[in-house]
Parts: C-alpha cells; structure tokens; sequence
C-alpha cells in the first residue's frame, strides 16, 4: 500500500491510505466522489494540458484546497479531501511553471462545485466542475540565482477608458525599461485591481499579460462581490478569473504567499476590516513547515497589517497569529497596497512581532496614484500623483538566494526619474533672510534616511526630514482651486503630509545669478541617488 498524506485539513495531520497504482482501483462512491479531488501532478513535456502516455508524474508537489495540503506521491498521484465552494490548487515547485503559463489561468487550479450558490451582479463561479483533475508542469531551465518581480499596487480600473491608462502608463513603461535593468520573470498585483467594476478583469488582464511573464493577483476591497451576503462569497467573481484567494508560489529564491486580508462586513460600519479566516490560518499551519528557511518569504496582501495612529484598520489579534507563524523565519518581507502612498514599516514588539530583528513591510505605491485623477498631460493620461507627493508607477523587486532583497520605486513613463522629487523657489531676493526652502521628496526614504544638498558645488549640508505636505502637489491644489474649469475628470487629491519629506533653507547671500542645486539621497538598495534644479538671486530695486 502507499500513503498519501494530508496535512492540515484537522487538528492532527492524517494518512489517507490508497492503492498502490499496480493495484486495481476500487469502484468509487458518490460520496467519495463529493468529498474528494483526486489526480496526477505530471510533466507536460509537450505543453498541452492533456497527461499523455510517456509524460511522468511529479513526486513532491503539495495540491492544496486553501485549507489542507496533500503532497503527490511518487508517481505524481494525490487525493485531497474537498468541501464545495473551495478551489484546489497545485503550489507552483522551484524549477517548474504551470503548464497553463500562470495563476490567472483555470489549467492551474479548478473550483469545486457548491449547490446553492448566491446569484451574483458579476456571475460569481461558474467553471466549477468535478471529476479527476491532473496538473500539468513544466521544467524551467536553472536561473543565475536572481529573481527579478514587478509589483503592482491597486491599478483600479474602472472604466475601458481608465485600461487604456492602464495599459500606456504602466504596462508600457515596464515594456520599456532601461537596458541596465534586467527582464522581469515574475509579476505580483497586491489587490483593487478593479474599481468595483469586476467585468474589467479580462480586459485588464490582456494588457497585464504584454509583459509576458506570470503574474500572481491578491484580491482588495474594491475586487468584491459587493451584493455577497457573507464574506465567504464575496470573491467569488475575483476567483472565476484568478482562481485562489489563498495561495502559494515557489522559486528558487524565495516562497510567495498571497492573502486575501479583507473582511467583507455587509450591513456593517466598516464594511471591511484587515484580518483573515480560520481556512487561512490552517493553510499557513500545513504549508510553513514545508518552507526552507533559507529563502525569502514574502507575505503578499493589500490592507497593510500597520495602523494609521487614530484608526483600527487591522484585527490585531489575526496580525500577532499570522506573526507567531513567522517568527522562525529569518527572512521574511511583507507587501501591501491600499493606501495609495508610500511607505516603509518596521515591525517589532509594539505590533506584536517576536522575531529576532524588525520585520520590514513595504507599503506599495499605487499604480493608479490618486486613482487616475489630476490633469491630464499630453498623452492624455492623467498626472495621478498621490497625495504624499509620490508619483504613480510600480515597484521592482530583485531576490538572491540566502534571503537578500532590493527594492525600488519607477515613476511611470519616467525611467530618468531618480526617485527624488526635487521642489525650490525660482526667484529669491538677493540678501532676504534664508527662509525659503528646497524640498526633496525621496520616494523610498524612511526616516533614518541620510539625504543632503548643496549649492554650486559647495559643501554638502544635512536635509531636515518634515512632516509636511509636498509643495509640488500643493502647487497642483491651487491650480485646481483656481480653474475656472475642471483640468481633468478629478483634480488631484489634497496634499497630505509626507512621511518622506526633507527640507533645507536655500542661501541667499550668494552672488546675484542663477545657482545649481543637488540632493543626493542614500538607498540602503540602490546606493546614492540624486537630483538637481536650480534657483535665482535677484536684486530688488525700489525706485
């Protein structure tokens, strides 16, 4: 006989004992048949979908329904318990890919069909199907042990209109990236993928795939069911086209696990909150053993797991369970979305975190900025930029075995921008008192951040971190005020204060003419950034 073992779907773990394949199979029953999902994990050397004669079995490969593990024997087989409505999945091993090319194609996971369903405005599941379910993978040639990720936060379309933004601001700009950065091989969308229109996923989801690489998809707030009674139902649009809410992604060089962390809460004030289920949490217990501790771990979602000051946005009971299940790790990375800005958190015994060092999350920018607001340039795409002064655009990330990981933040359509919005004054008077300031807004500084300036060349000066709106943005705010017409379908959100804001006084008693101002900016990724403009010093002649 041989043993199959099922990992998490109770308290303890359990062994479902099957036939060994040379045995014959006996008669299954109805009732087997709905409480089970059976197949073979095999190599689809031909890259059909079909398991032909000659392709082998996949030994090891965990299949999973968002809750419990079964792991293929070593002809490939598995046989995992299923409850209806659940969606089963195969985790993606090192040195394969799905056969159907990514998560966002059904070859790679199939919904267990739920009598009863609730009949929903986006139609909900409808590919549900029984019967065997054998996942086809495919080799990958081995890697120079650096994984390259595009990481996109809320793209929120809502409109064709807004797919076409979309499309020429951000697809294009990772299509046209400087040759000294390398080709992306795996992209990551952190939730709100839609604004509330769930019909524009497919049409999104062509223009996602011009990059050409799979792309894994967390579900936000604004990707519900929004009609769903219950929160159990309200992804089950988001599930036809992205298949699990609860999923697992394996390279080389780091685990990716994608959570969906919104409580839907219908009838209710919030009608969302940050938190996970209890199917989750069993996911986690079955699969984390499972994980070298060697790799990266990167947690994606799109409500962050940190806290405004004066907000309860997080169950923080759900955040200290999840932050139990990782300490061990040495390496572990967090990724959120939602709140269209930019931001750096470290984790540590405040929000409950117990590992040995500060948990870093990043809180990405929003590919649609202020959701696609501001005036329009002249490519029609609107300026977008978010209400801490960042620009729209999206986040690489680039892993090395042994845990270690790069960030960095491209302005869209910009690949010149230094990461340094740069802001000063025109003209100053010659002589005035030196209070009027250069700010640079470092898009991925953080508050221990080592930013400078100088001025012609001059000795560099320490900048001054503030919490203080972004002038440039401020600039935008008074145009708009201003307008006798609307510039844009939605002017440009109201500038807010910026956690990575610094400002320095520019000098006044210089020789009267134009002078050159850099900042320069210390990434602990990309090492010293910088930006220039410059100013004037003007006499004033009274008469």
């Amino acid at each position: 006989m041989r043993r199959v073992a099922i990992v998490g779907w109770s308290a303890l773990p359990v062994l479902l004992v099957l036939a060994t394949a040379s045995a014959a199979k006996p008669p299954r029953t109805a009732a087997e048949d709905a409480g089970s999902v059976s197949g073979t994990v095999f190599e689809d050397r031909d890259g059909d979908g079909r398991h032909d004669r000659g392709e082998p079995g996949v030994p090891g490969v965990a299949v999973s329904n968002g809750r419990a593990l079964a792991v293929s024997d070593r002809g490939g087989r598995y046989r995992l318990p299923v409850e209806p409505g659940q969606t089963v999945f195969a985790i993606k091993p090192a040195g394969w890919r799905h056969a159907s090319g990514d998560l966002a194609a059904p070859g790679a996971w199939r919904h267990v069909p739920q009598a009863g369903a609730p009949a929903l405005r986006y139609g909900g599941i409808r590919s549900a199907a029984t019967g065997t379910f054998d996942i086809g993978l495919r080799r990958e040639p081995p890697g120079d042990g650096r994984l390259d990720v595009r990481v996109f936060a809320d793209p929120q379309v809502k409109s064709r209109a807004v797919v076409g933004y979309y499309a020429r601001d951000i697809v294009d700009s990772v299509l046209a990236e400087p040759t000294h950065m390398v080709r992306p091989s795996l992209g990551l969308s952190l939730g709100d993928i839609a604004d509330d229109a769930l019909d524009l996923f497919p049409a999104l989801n062509s223009q996602t795939r011009r990059i050409g690489v799979p792309w894994l998809h967390v579900a936000g707030n604004h990707d519900m069911d929004l009609d769903a009674a219950h929160d159990d139902d309200a992804l089950r649009s988001f599930r036809e086209i992205y298949g699990p809410d609860t999923f697992a992604w394996e390279e080389p060089e780091a685990v990716f696990i994608g959570l969906d962390d919104v409580i839907h809460q219908p009838a209710q004030r919030p009608v969302y909150i940050g938190g996970f289920r209890e199917d989750q949490f069993a996911f986690l217990e079955a699969y984390l053993p499972r994980v070298p501790k060697d790799r990266l771990v990167v947690i994606a979602l799109h409500i962050p797991l940190f806290e405004p000051e004066d907000k309860d946005t997080f169950r923080d009971a759900d955040r200290e369970r999840l932050f139990a299940l990782l300490r061990d790790f040495p390496h572990v990375l967090v990724l959120s979305g939602h709140n269209h800005g930019q931001r750096h958190w470290r984790h540590g015994a405040r929000t409950g975190w117990q590992g040995s060092t500060l948990l870093h999350e990043y809180n990405v920018g929003a590919a649609c900025g202020a959701f696609w607001s501001g005036a329009p340039d002249a490519a029609g795409i609107p300026d977008s930029t978010m209400a801490d002064g960042t620009p729209n655009g999206y986040a690489s990330l680039v892993i090395e075995q042994g845990g270690r990981y790069a960030l960095a933040w491209h302005a869209a359509r910009d690949a010149t921008n230094p990461g340094i919005g740069l802001f000063a004054p025109k003209v100053l008077r010659h002589g005035a008192y030196p209070a009027f300031g250069v700010f640079a807004n470092v898009y991925m500084g953080e508050a221990d951040s080592r930013v400078e300036f100088r001025v012609d060349e001059g000795e560099w000066r320490p900048m001054r971190r503030v919490s203080a709106p972004d002038p440039r943005l401020l600039r935008e705010n008074a145009l708009d005020a201003d307008a006798n017409a609307l510039r844009g379908y939605d002017r440009s959100p109201e500038a807010k204060p910026s956690p990575h804001l610094w400002r320095a006084d520019l000098p006044t008693d210089l020789a009267v003419g134009t002078h050159r101002i850099e900042v320069r900016a210390f990434d602990p990724w990309r090492g010293e950034l910088r930006a220039q403009g410059e100013y004037r010093l003007q006499e004033w002649n009274v008469e």
